[in-house]
């Protein structure tokens, strides 16, 4: 009987507990917090978007690095059955838009309380506040196990690095499972935030805040004028710039530049997709014949939110008080563009702390993707967000957290 020891007891850890156990191992999984999947709980703002239902070709084109390296991962434990098994531990699950899954109760708790419950169910043994300082190894560089920070050493065959990344730093992502990696030889690729808002530098974002827009394109454009990502859907004003879904859906190709150059980007947003400029010129002709004698203020009414037309005027430069019958076919064309190509100059994301997953980790070319084992220390396995692996929203990310860790649960148990 194999004894694996997991570090982290977050959607990774659980799992690999679980797997472990199933497996025959006698399972110790060490938490820093004082509970257990305290990230699951907040994601999907406290409802947890457990998976998606999207194909398998789906879920591995929505990882923004390596994502090929999931396939295997994938067929130790696939979406299906991620939704089976919680579906088995009493948690009835539902399918959003998007291919979204939840919780029928909207409830993370829920999911946590699962995971955890089948962990103790198979003999796993869960010890809270209890944080690892190093991995113990021999002049020779055999794993021994691990030393925790209050001076403990607890002896293991197998152990197991699901401690997340460094997001969200509160839930107990810090970071130290890179520390961890690292003296075991391991290369950390640059960490940063993914799934970040984004800060732009125009003042007029400000009399923006808090206002949210539906069924709108977002364009990243570097200083060459190449598009570097384009999603559709919702965003949402804040007082430095932009997030909502769409954002934080493009804010990994974002990072990414950021890491690789200095400079700014070019965030357009196309307020009105679904019609081209000469729909657009069609139906403010309408609105013009409509209402003749009504000011450009209040013909802006008609086609955008109340806190964007002050900002939206002042950038078209076009008198509020003009009177729609007097706009000229120059104004219409200065309105279209803008309701075609509002921008923002993008000069960063936010910090890591702010990101909802953490770009970066260690390189997954050093892990045997069949196994999750370490290629350079024998017996140690990675799961989760320690490794280079990042997905866009919508379930994709858990699913990897799960996937990962029941393949290096079900190995450490097994070899």
């Amino acid at each position: 009987m194999n004894k694996v020891v997991i570090i982290g007891a977050g959607a990774a850890g659980l799992m690999a507990g679980i797997a472990a156990a199933e497996n025959g191992a006698e399972v110790t999984i060490l938490e820093k917090n004082d509970r257990a999947g305290k990230k699951i709980r907040i994601t999907g703002k406290g409802r947890c978007n457990v998976t998606s239902a999207k194909s398998l070709d789906e879920h591995i084109k929505a990882f923004a690095h390596n994502g090929k390296f999931m396939y295997t991962p994938y067929s130790a434990l696939s979406p299906e059955e991620t939704y089976s098994f919680f579906e088995e531990a009493g948690v009835p699950l539902k399918v959003e838009r998007g291919d979204r899954v939840f919780p029928q109760s909207d409830n993370a708790q829920d999911i946590v309380d699962a995971l955890v419950k089948k962990c103790e169910s198979l003999g796993a043994k869960i010890v809270y506040d209890k944080a690892v300082k190093t991995l113990l190894r021999s002049a020779e560089g055999e794993l021994l196990g691990i030393l925790c920070a209050d001076g403990e050493r607890i002896s293991a065959d197998k152990v197991i690095i699901a401690t997340g990344g460094a997001s969200y730093p509160g839930t107990g992502s810090s970071g130290d499972g890179y520390k961890l990696a690292k003296s075991a030889g391991h290369t950390i690729e640059m960490i940063r935030p993914a799934l970040v808002p984004l800060v732009v530098k125009e003042d007029d974002i400000a009399k923006l805040q808090g206002l949210s827009l539906r069924n709108v394109r977002l364009s990243i454009y570097d200083k060459k004028g190449k598009c570097l990502a384009e999603e559709f859907g919702e965003m949402l004003f804040t007082h430095f710039g932009l997030s909502g879904p769409v954002v934080l859906t493009v804010s990994g190709k974002v990072s990414d530049y950021f890491l690789k150059q200095n400079g700014e980007l070019m965030a357009i947003i196309d307020l009105k997709p679904a019609l081209s400029a000469e729909k657009l010129d069609a139906r403010l002709l309408r609105e013009i014949k409509d209402q003749p004698k009504r000011s450009y203020k209040n013909l802006l009414g008609a086609l955008l939110p109340q806190l964007l037309i002050e900002p939206f005027m002042k950038r078209s430069g076009i008198e509020p008080m003009k009177q729609s019958n007097q706009l000229t076919k120059e104004d219409r064309a200065v309105i279209i563009d803008l309701l075609k190509g509002y921008w923002f100059t993008v000069t960063a994301t936010r910090p890591l702390a702010e990101g909802i997953v953490t770009a970066g980790g260690v390189n997954v070319k050093e892990i045997l993707p069949k196994t999750m084992q370490s290629k350079l220390c024998e017996g140690l396995y990675f799961a989760g967000e320690v490794m280079d692996i990042d997905a866009v929203t919508g379930g994709f990310n858990l699913q990897a957290a799960f996937s990962s860790g029941y393949l290096a649960g079900k190995s450490a148990a097994e070899d």
